[in-house]
């Protein structure tokens, strides 16, 4: 028993190390280092969003959850998060997939504030699937691009 137990986590061991040394093959688009932060900081704030979009959810109050998404998310958080000062930077399937999350966004936004109101289990199977669209385009995003800083002058890229 013993004997078994080592030899899986020797197993599981040698999966992490040779995932962790997997070259990333995600586009990599450059962005000014202060751009790059602030990118990341704006990404980190779409996760702490989603956060209290669920916790609303869970509490059953699709109103705030559907005002959350939709200030905090949707298409009426892009001045906030000044996506137009960064769109001259990524690439048009960036432009694309960051257009489509904060477009999901909004749409869940209106299914959230229909639930409140339509508390069917149908309701509250396309409040979830809206919430899922949301998160598949963040993921269709994180998995295709990835930023890096752009190379000081003089730099080998």
């Amino acid at each position: 028993m013993r004997n078994t137990r080592a030899a899986l986590a020797a197993s599981l061991l040698a999966m992490f190390q040779v995932g962790s040394q997997a070259q990333d093959v995600r586009a990599a688009v450059e962005l000014p280092p202060k751009m790059r932060e602030h990118l990341l900081a704006n990404m980190r704030d779409h996760l702490r969003s989603l956060d209290l979009v669920l916790a609303e959810l869970a509490q059953e109050r699709y109103v705030e959850a559907s005002r959350d998404a939709e200030e905090r998310l949707g298409m009426s958080s892009l001045r906030a998060h000044e996506a137009e000062h960064f769109a001259g930077y990524f690439p048009r399937a960036m432009q694309d997939a960051g257009n489509a999350m904060h477009h999901a966004a909004s749409r869940f936004a209106l299914a959230a504030a229909d639930a409140d109101v339509d508390r069917s289990y149908a309701g509250l199977v396309r409040l979830n699937a809206a919430l899922g669209a949301v998160t598949a385009a963040c993921t269709a995003c994180h998995e295709q691009f990835r930023v890096t800083d752009t190379p000081a002058v003089g730099e080998a890229r």
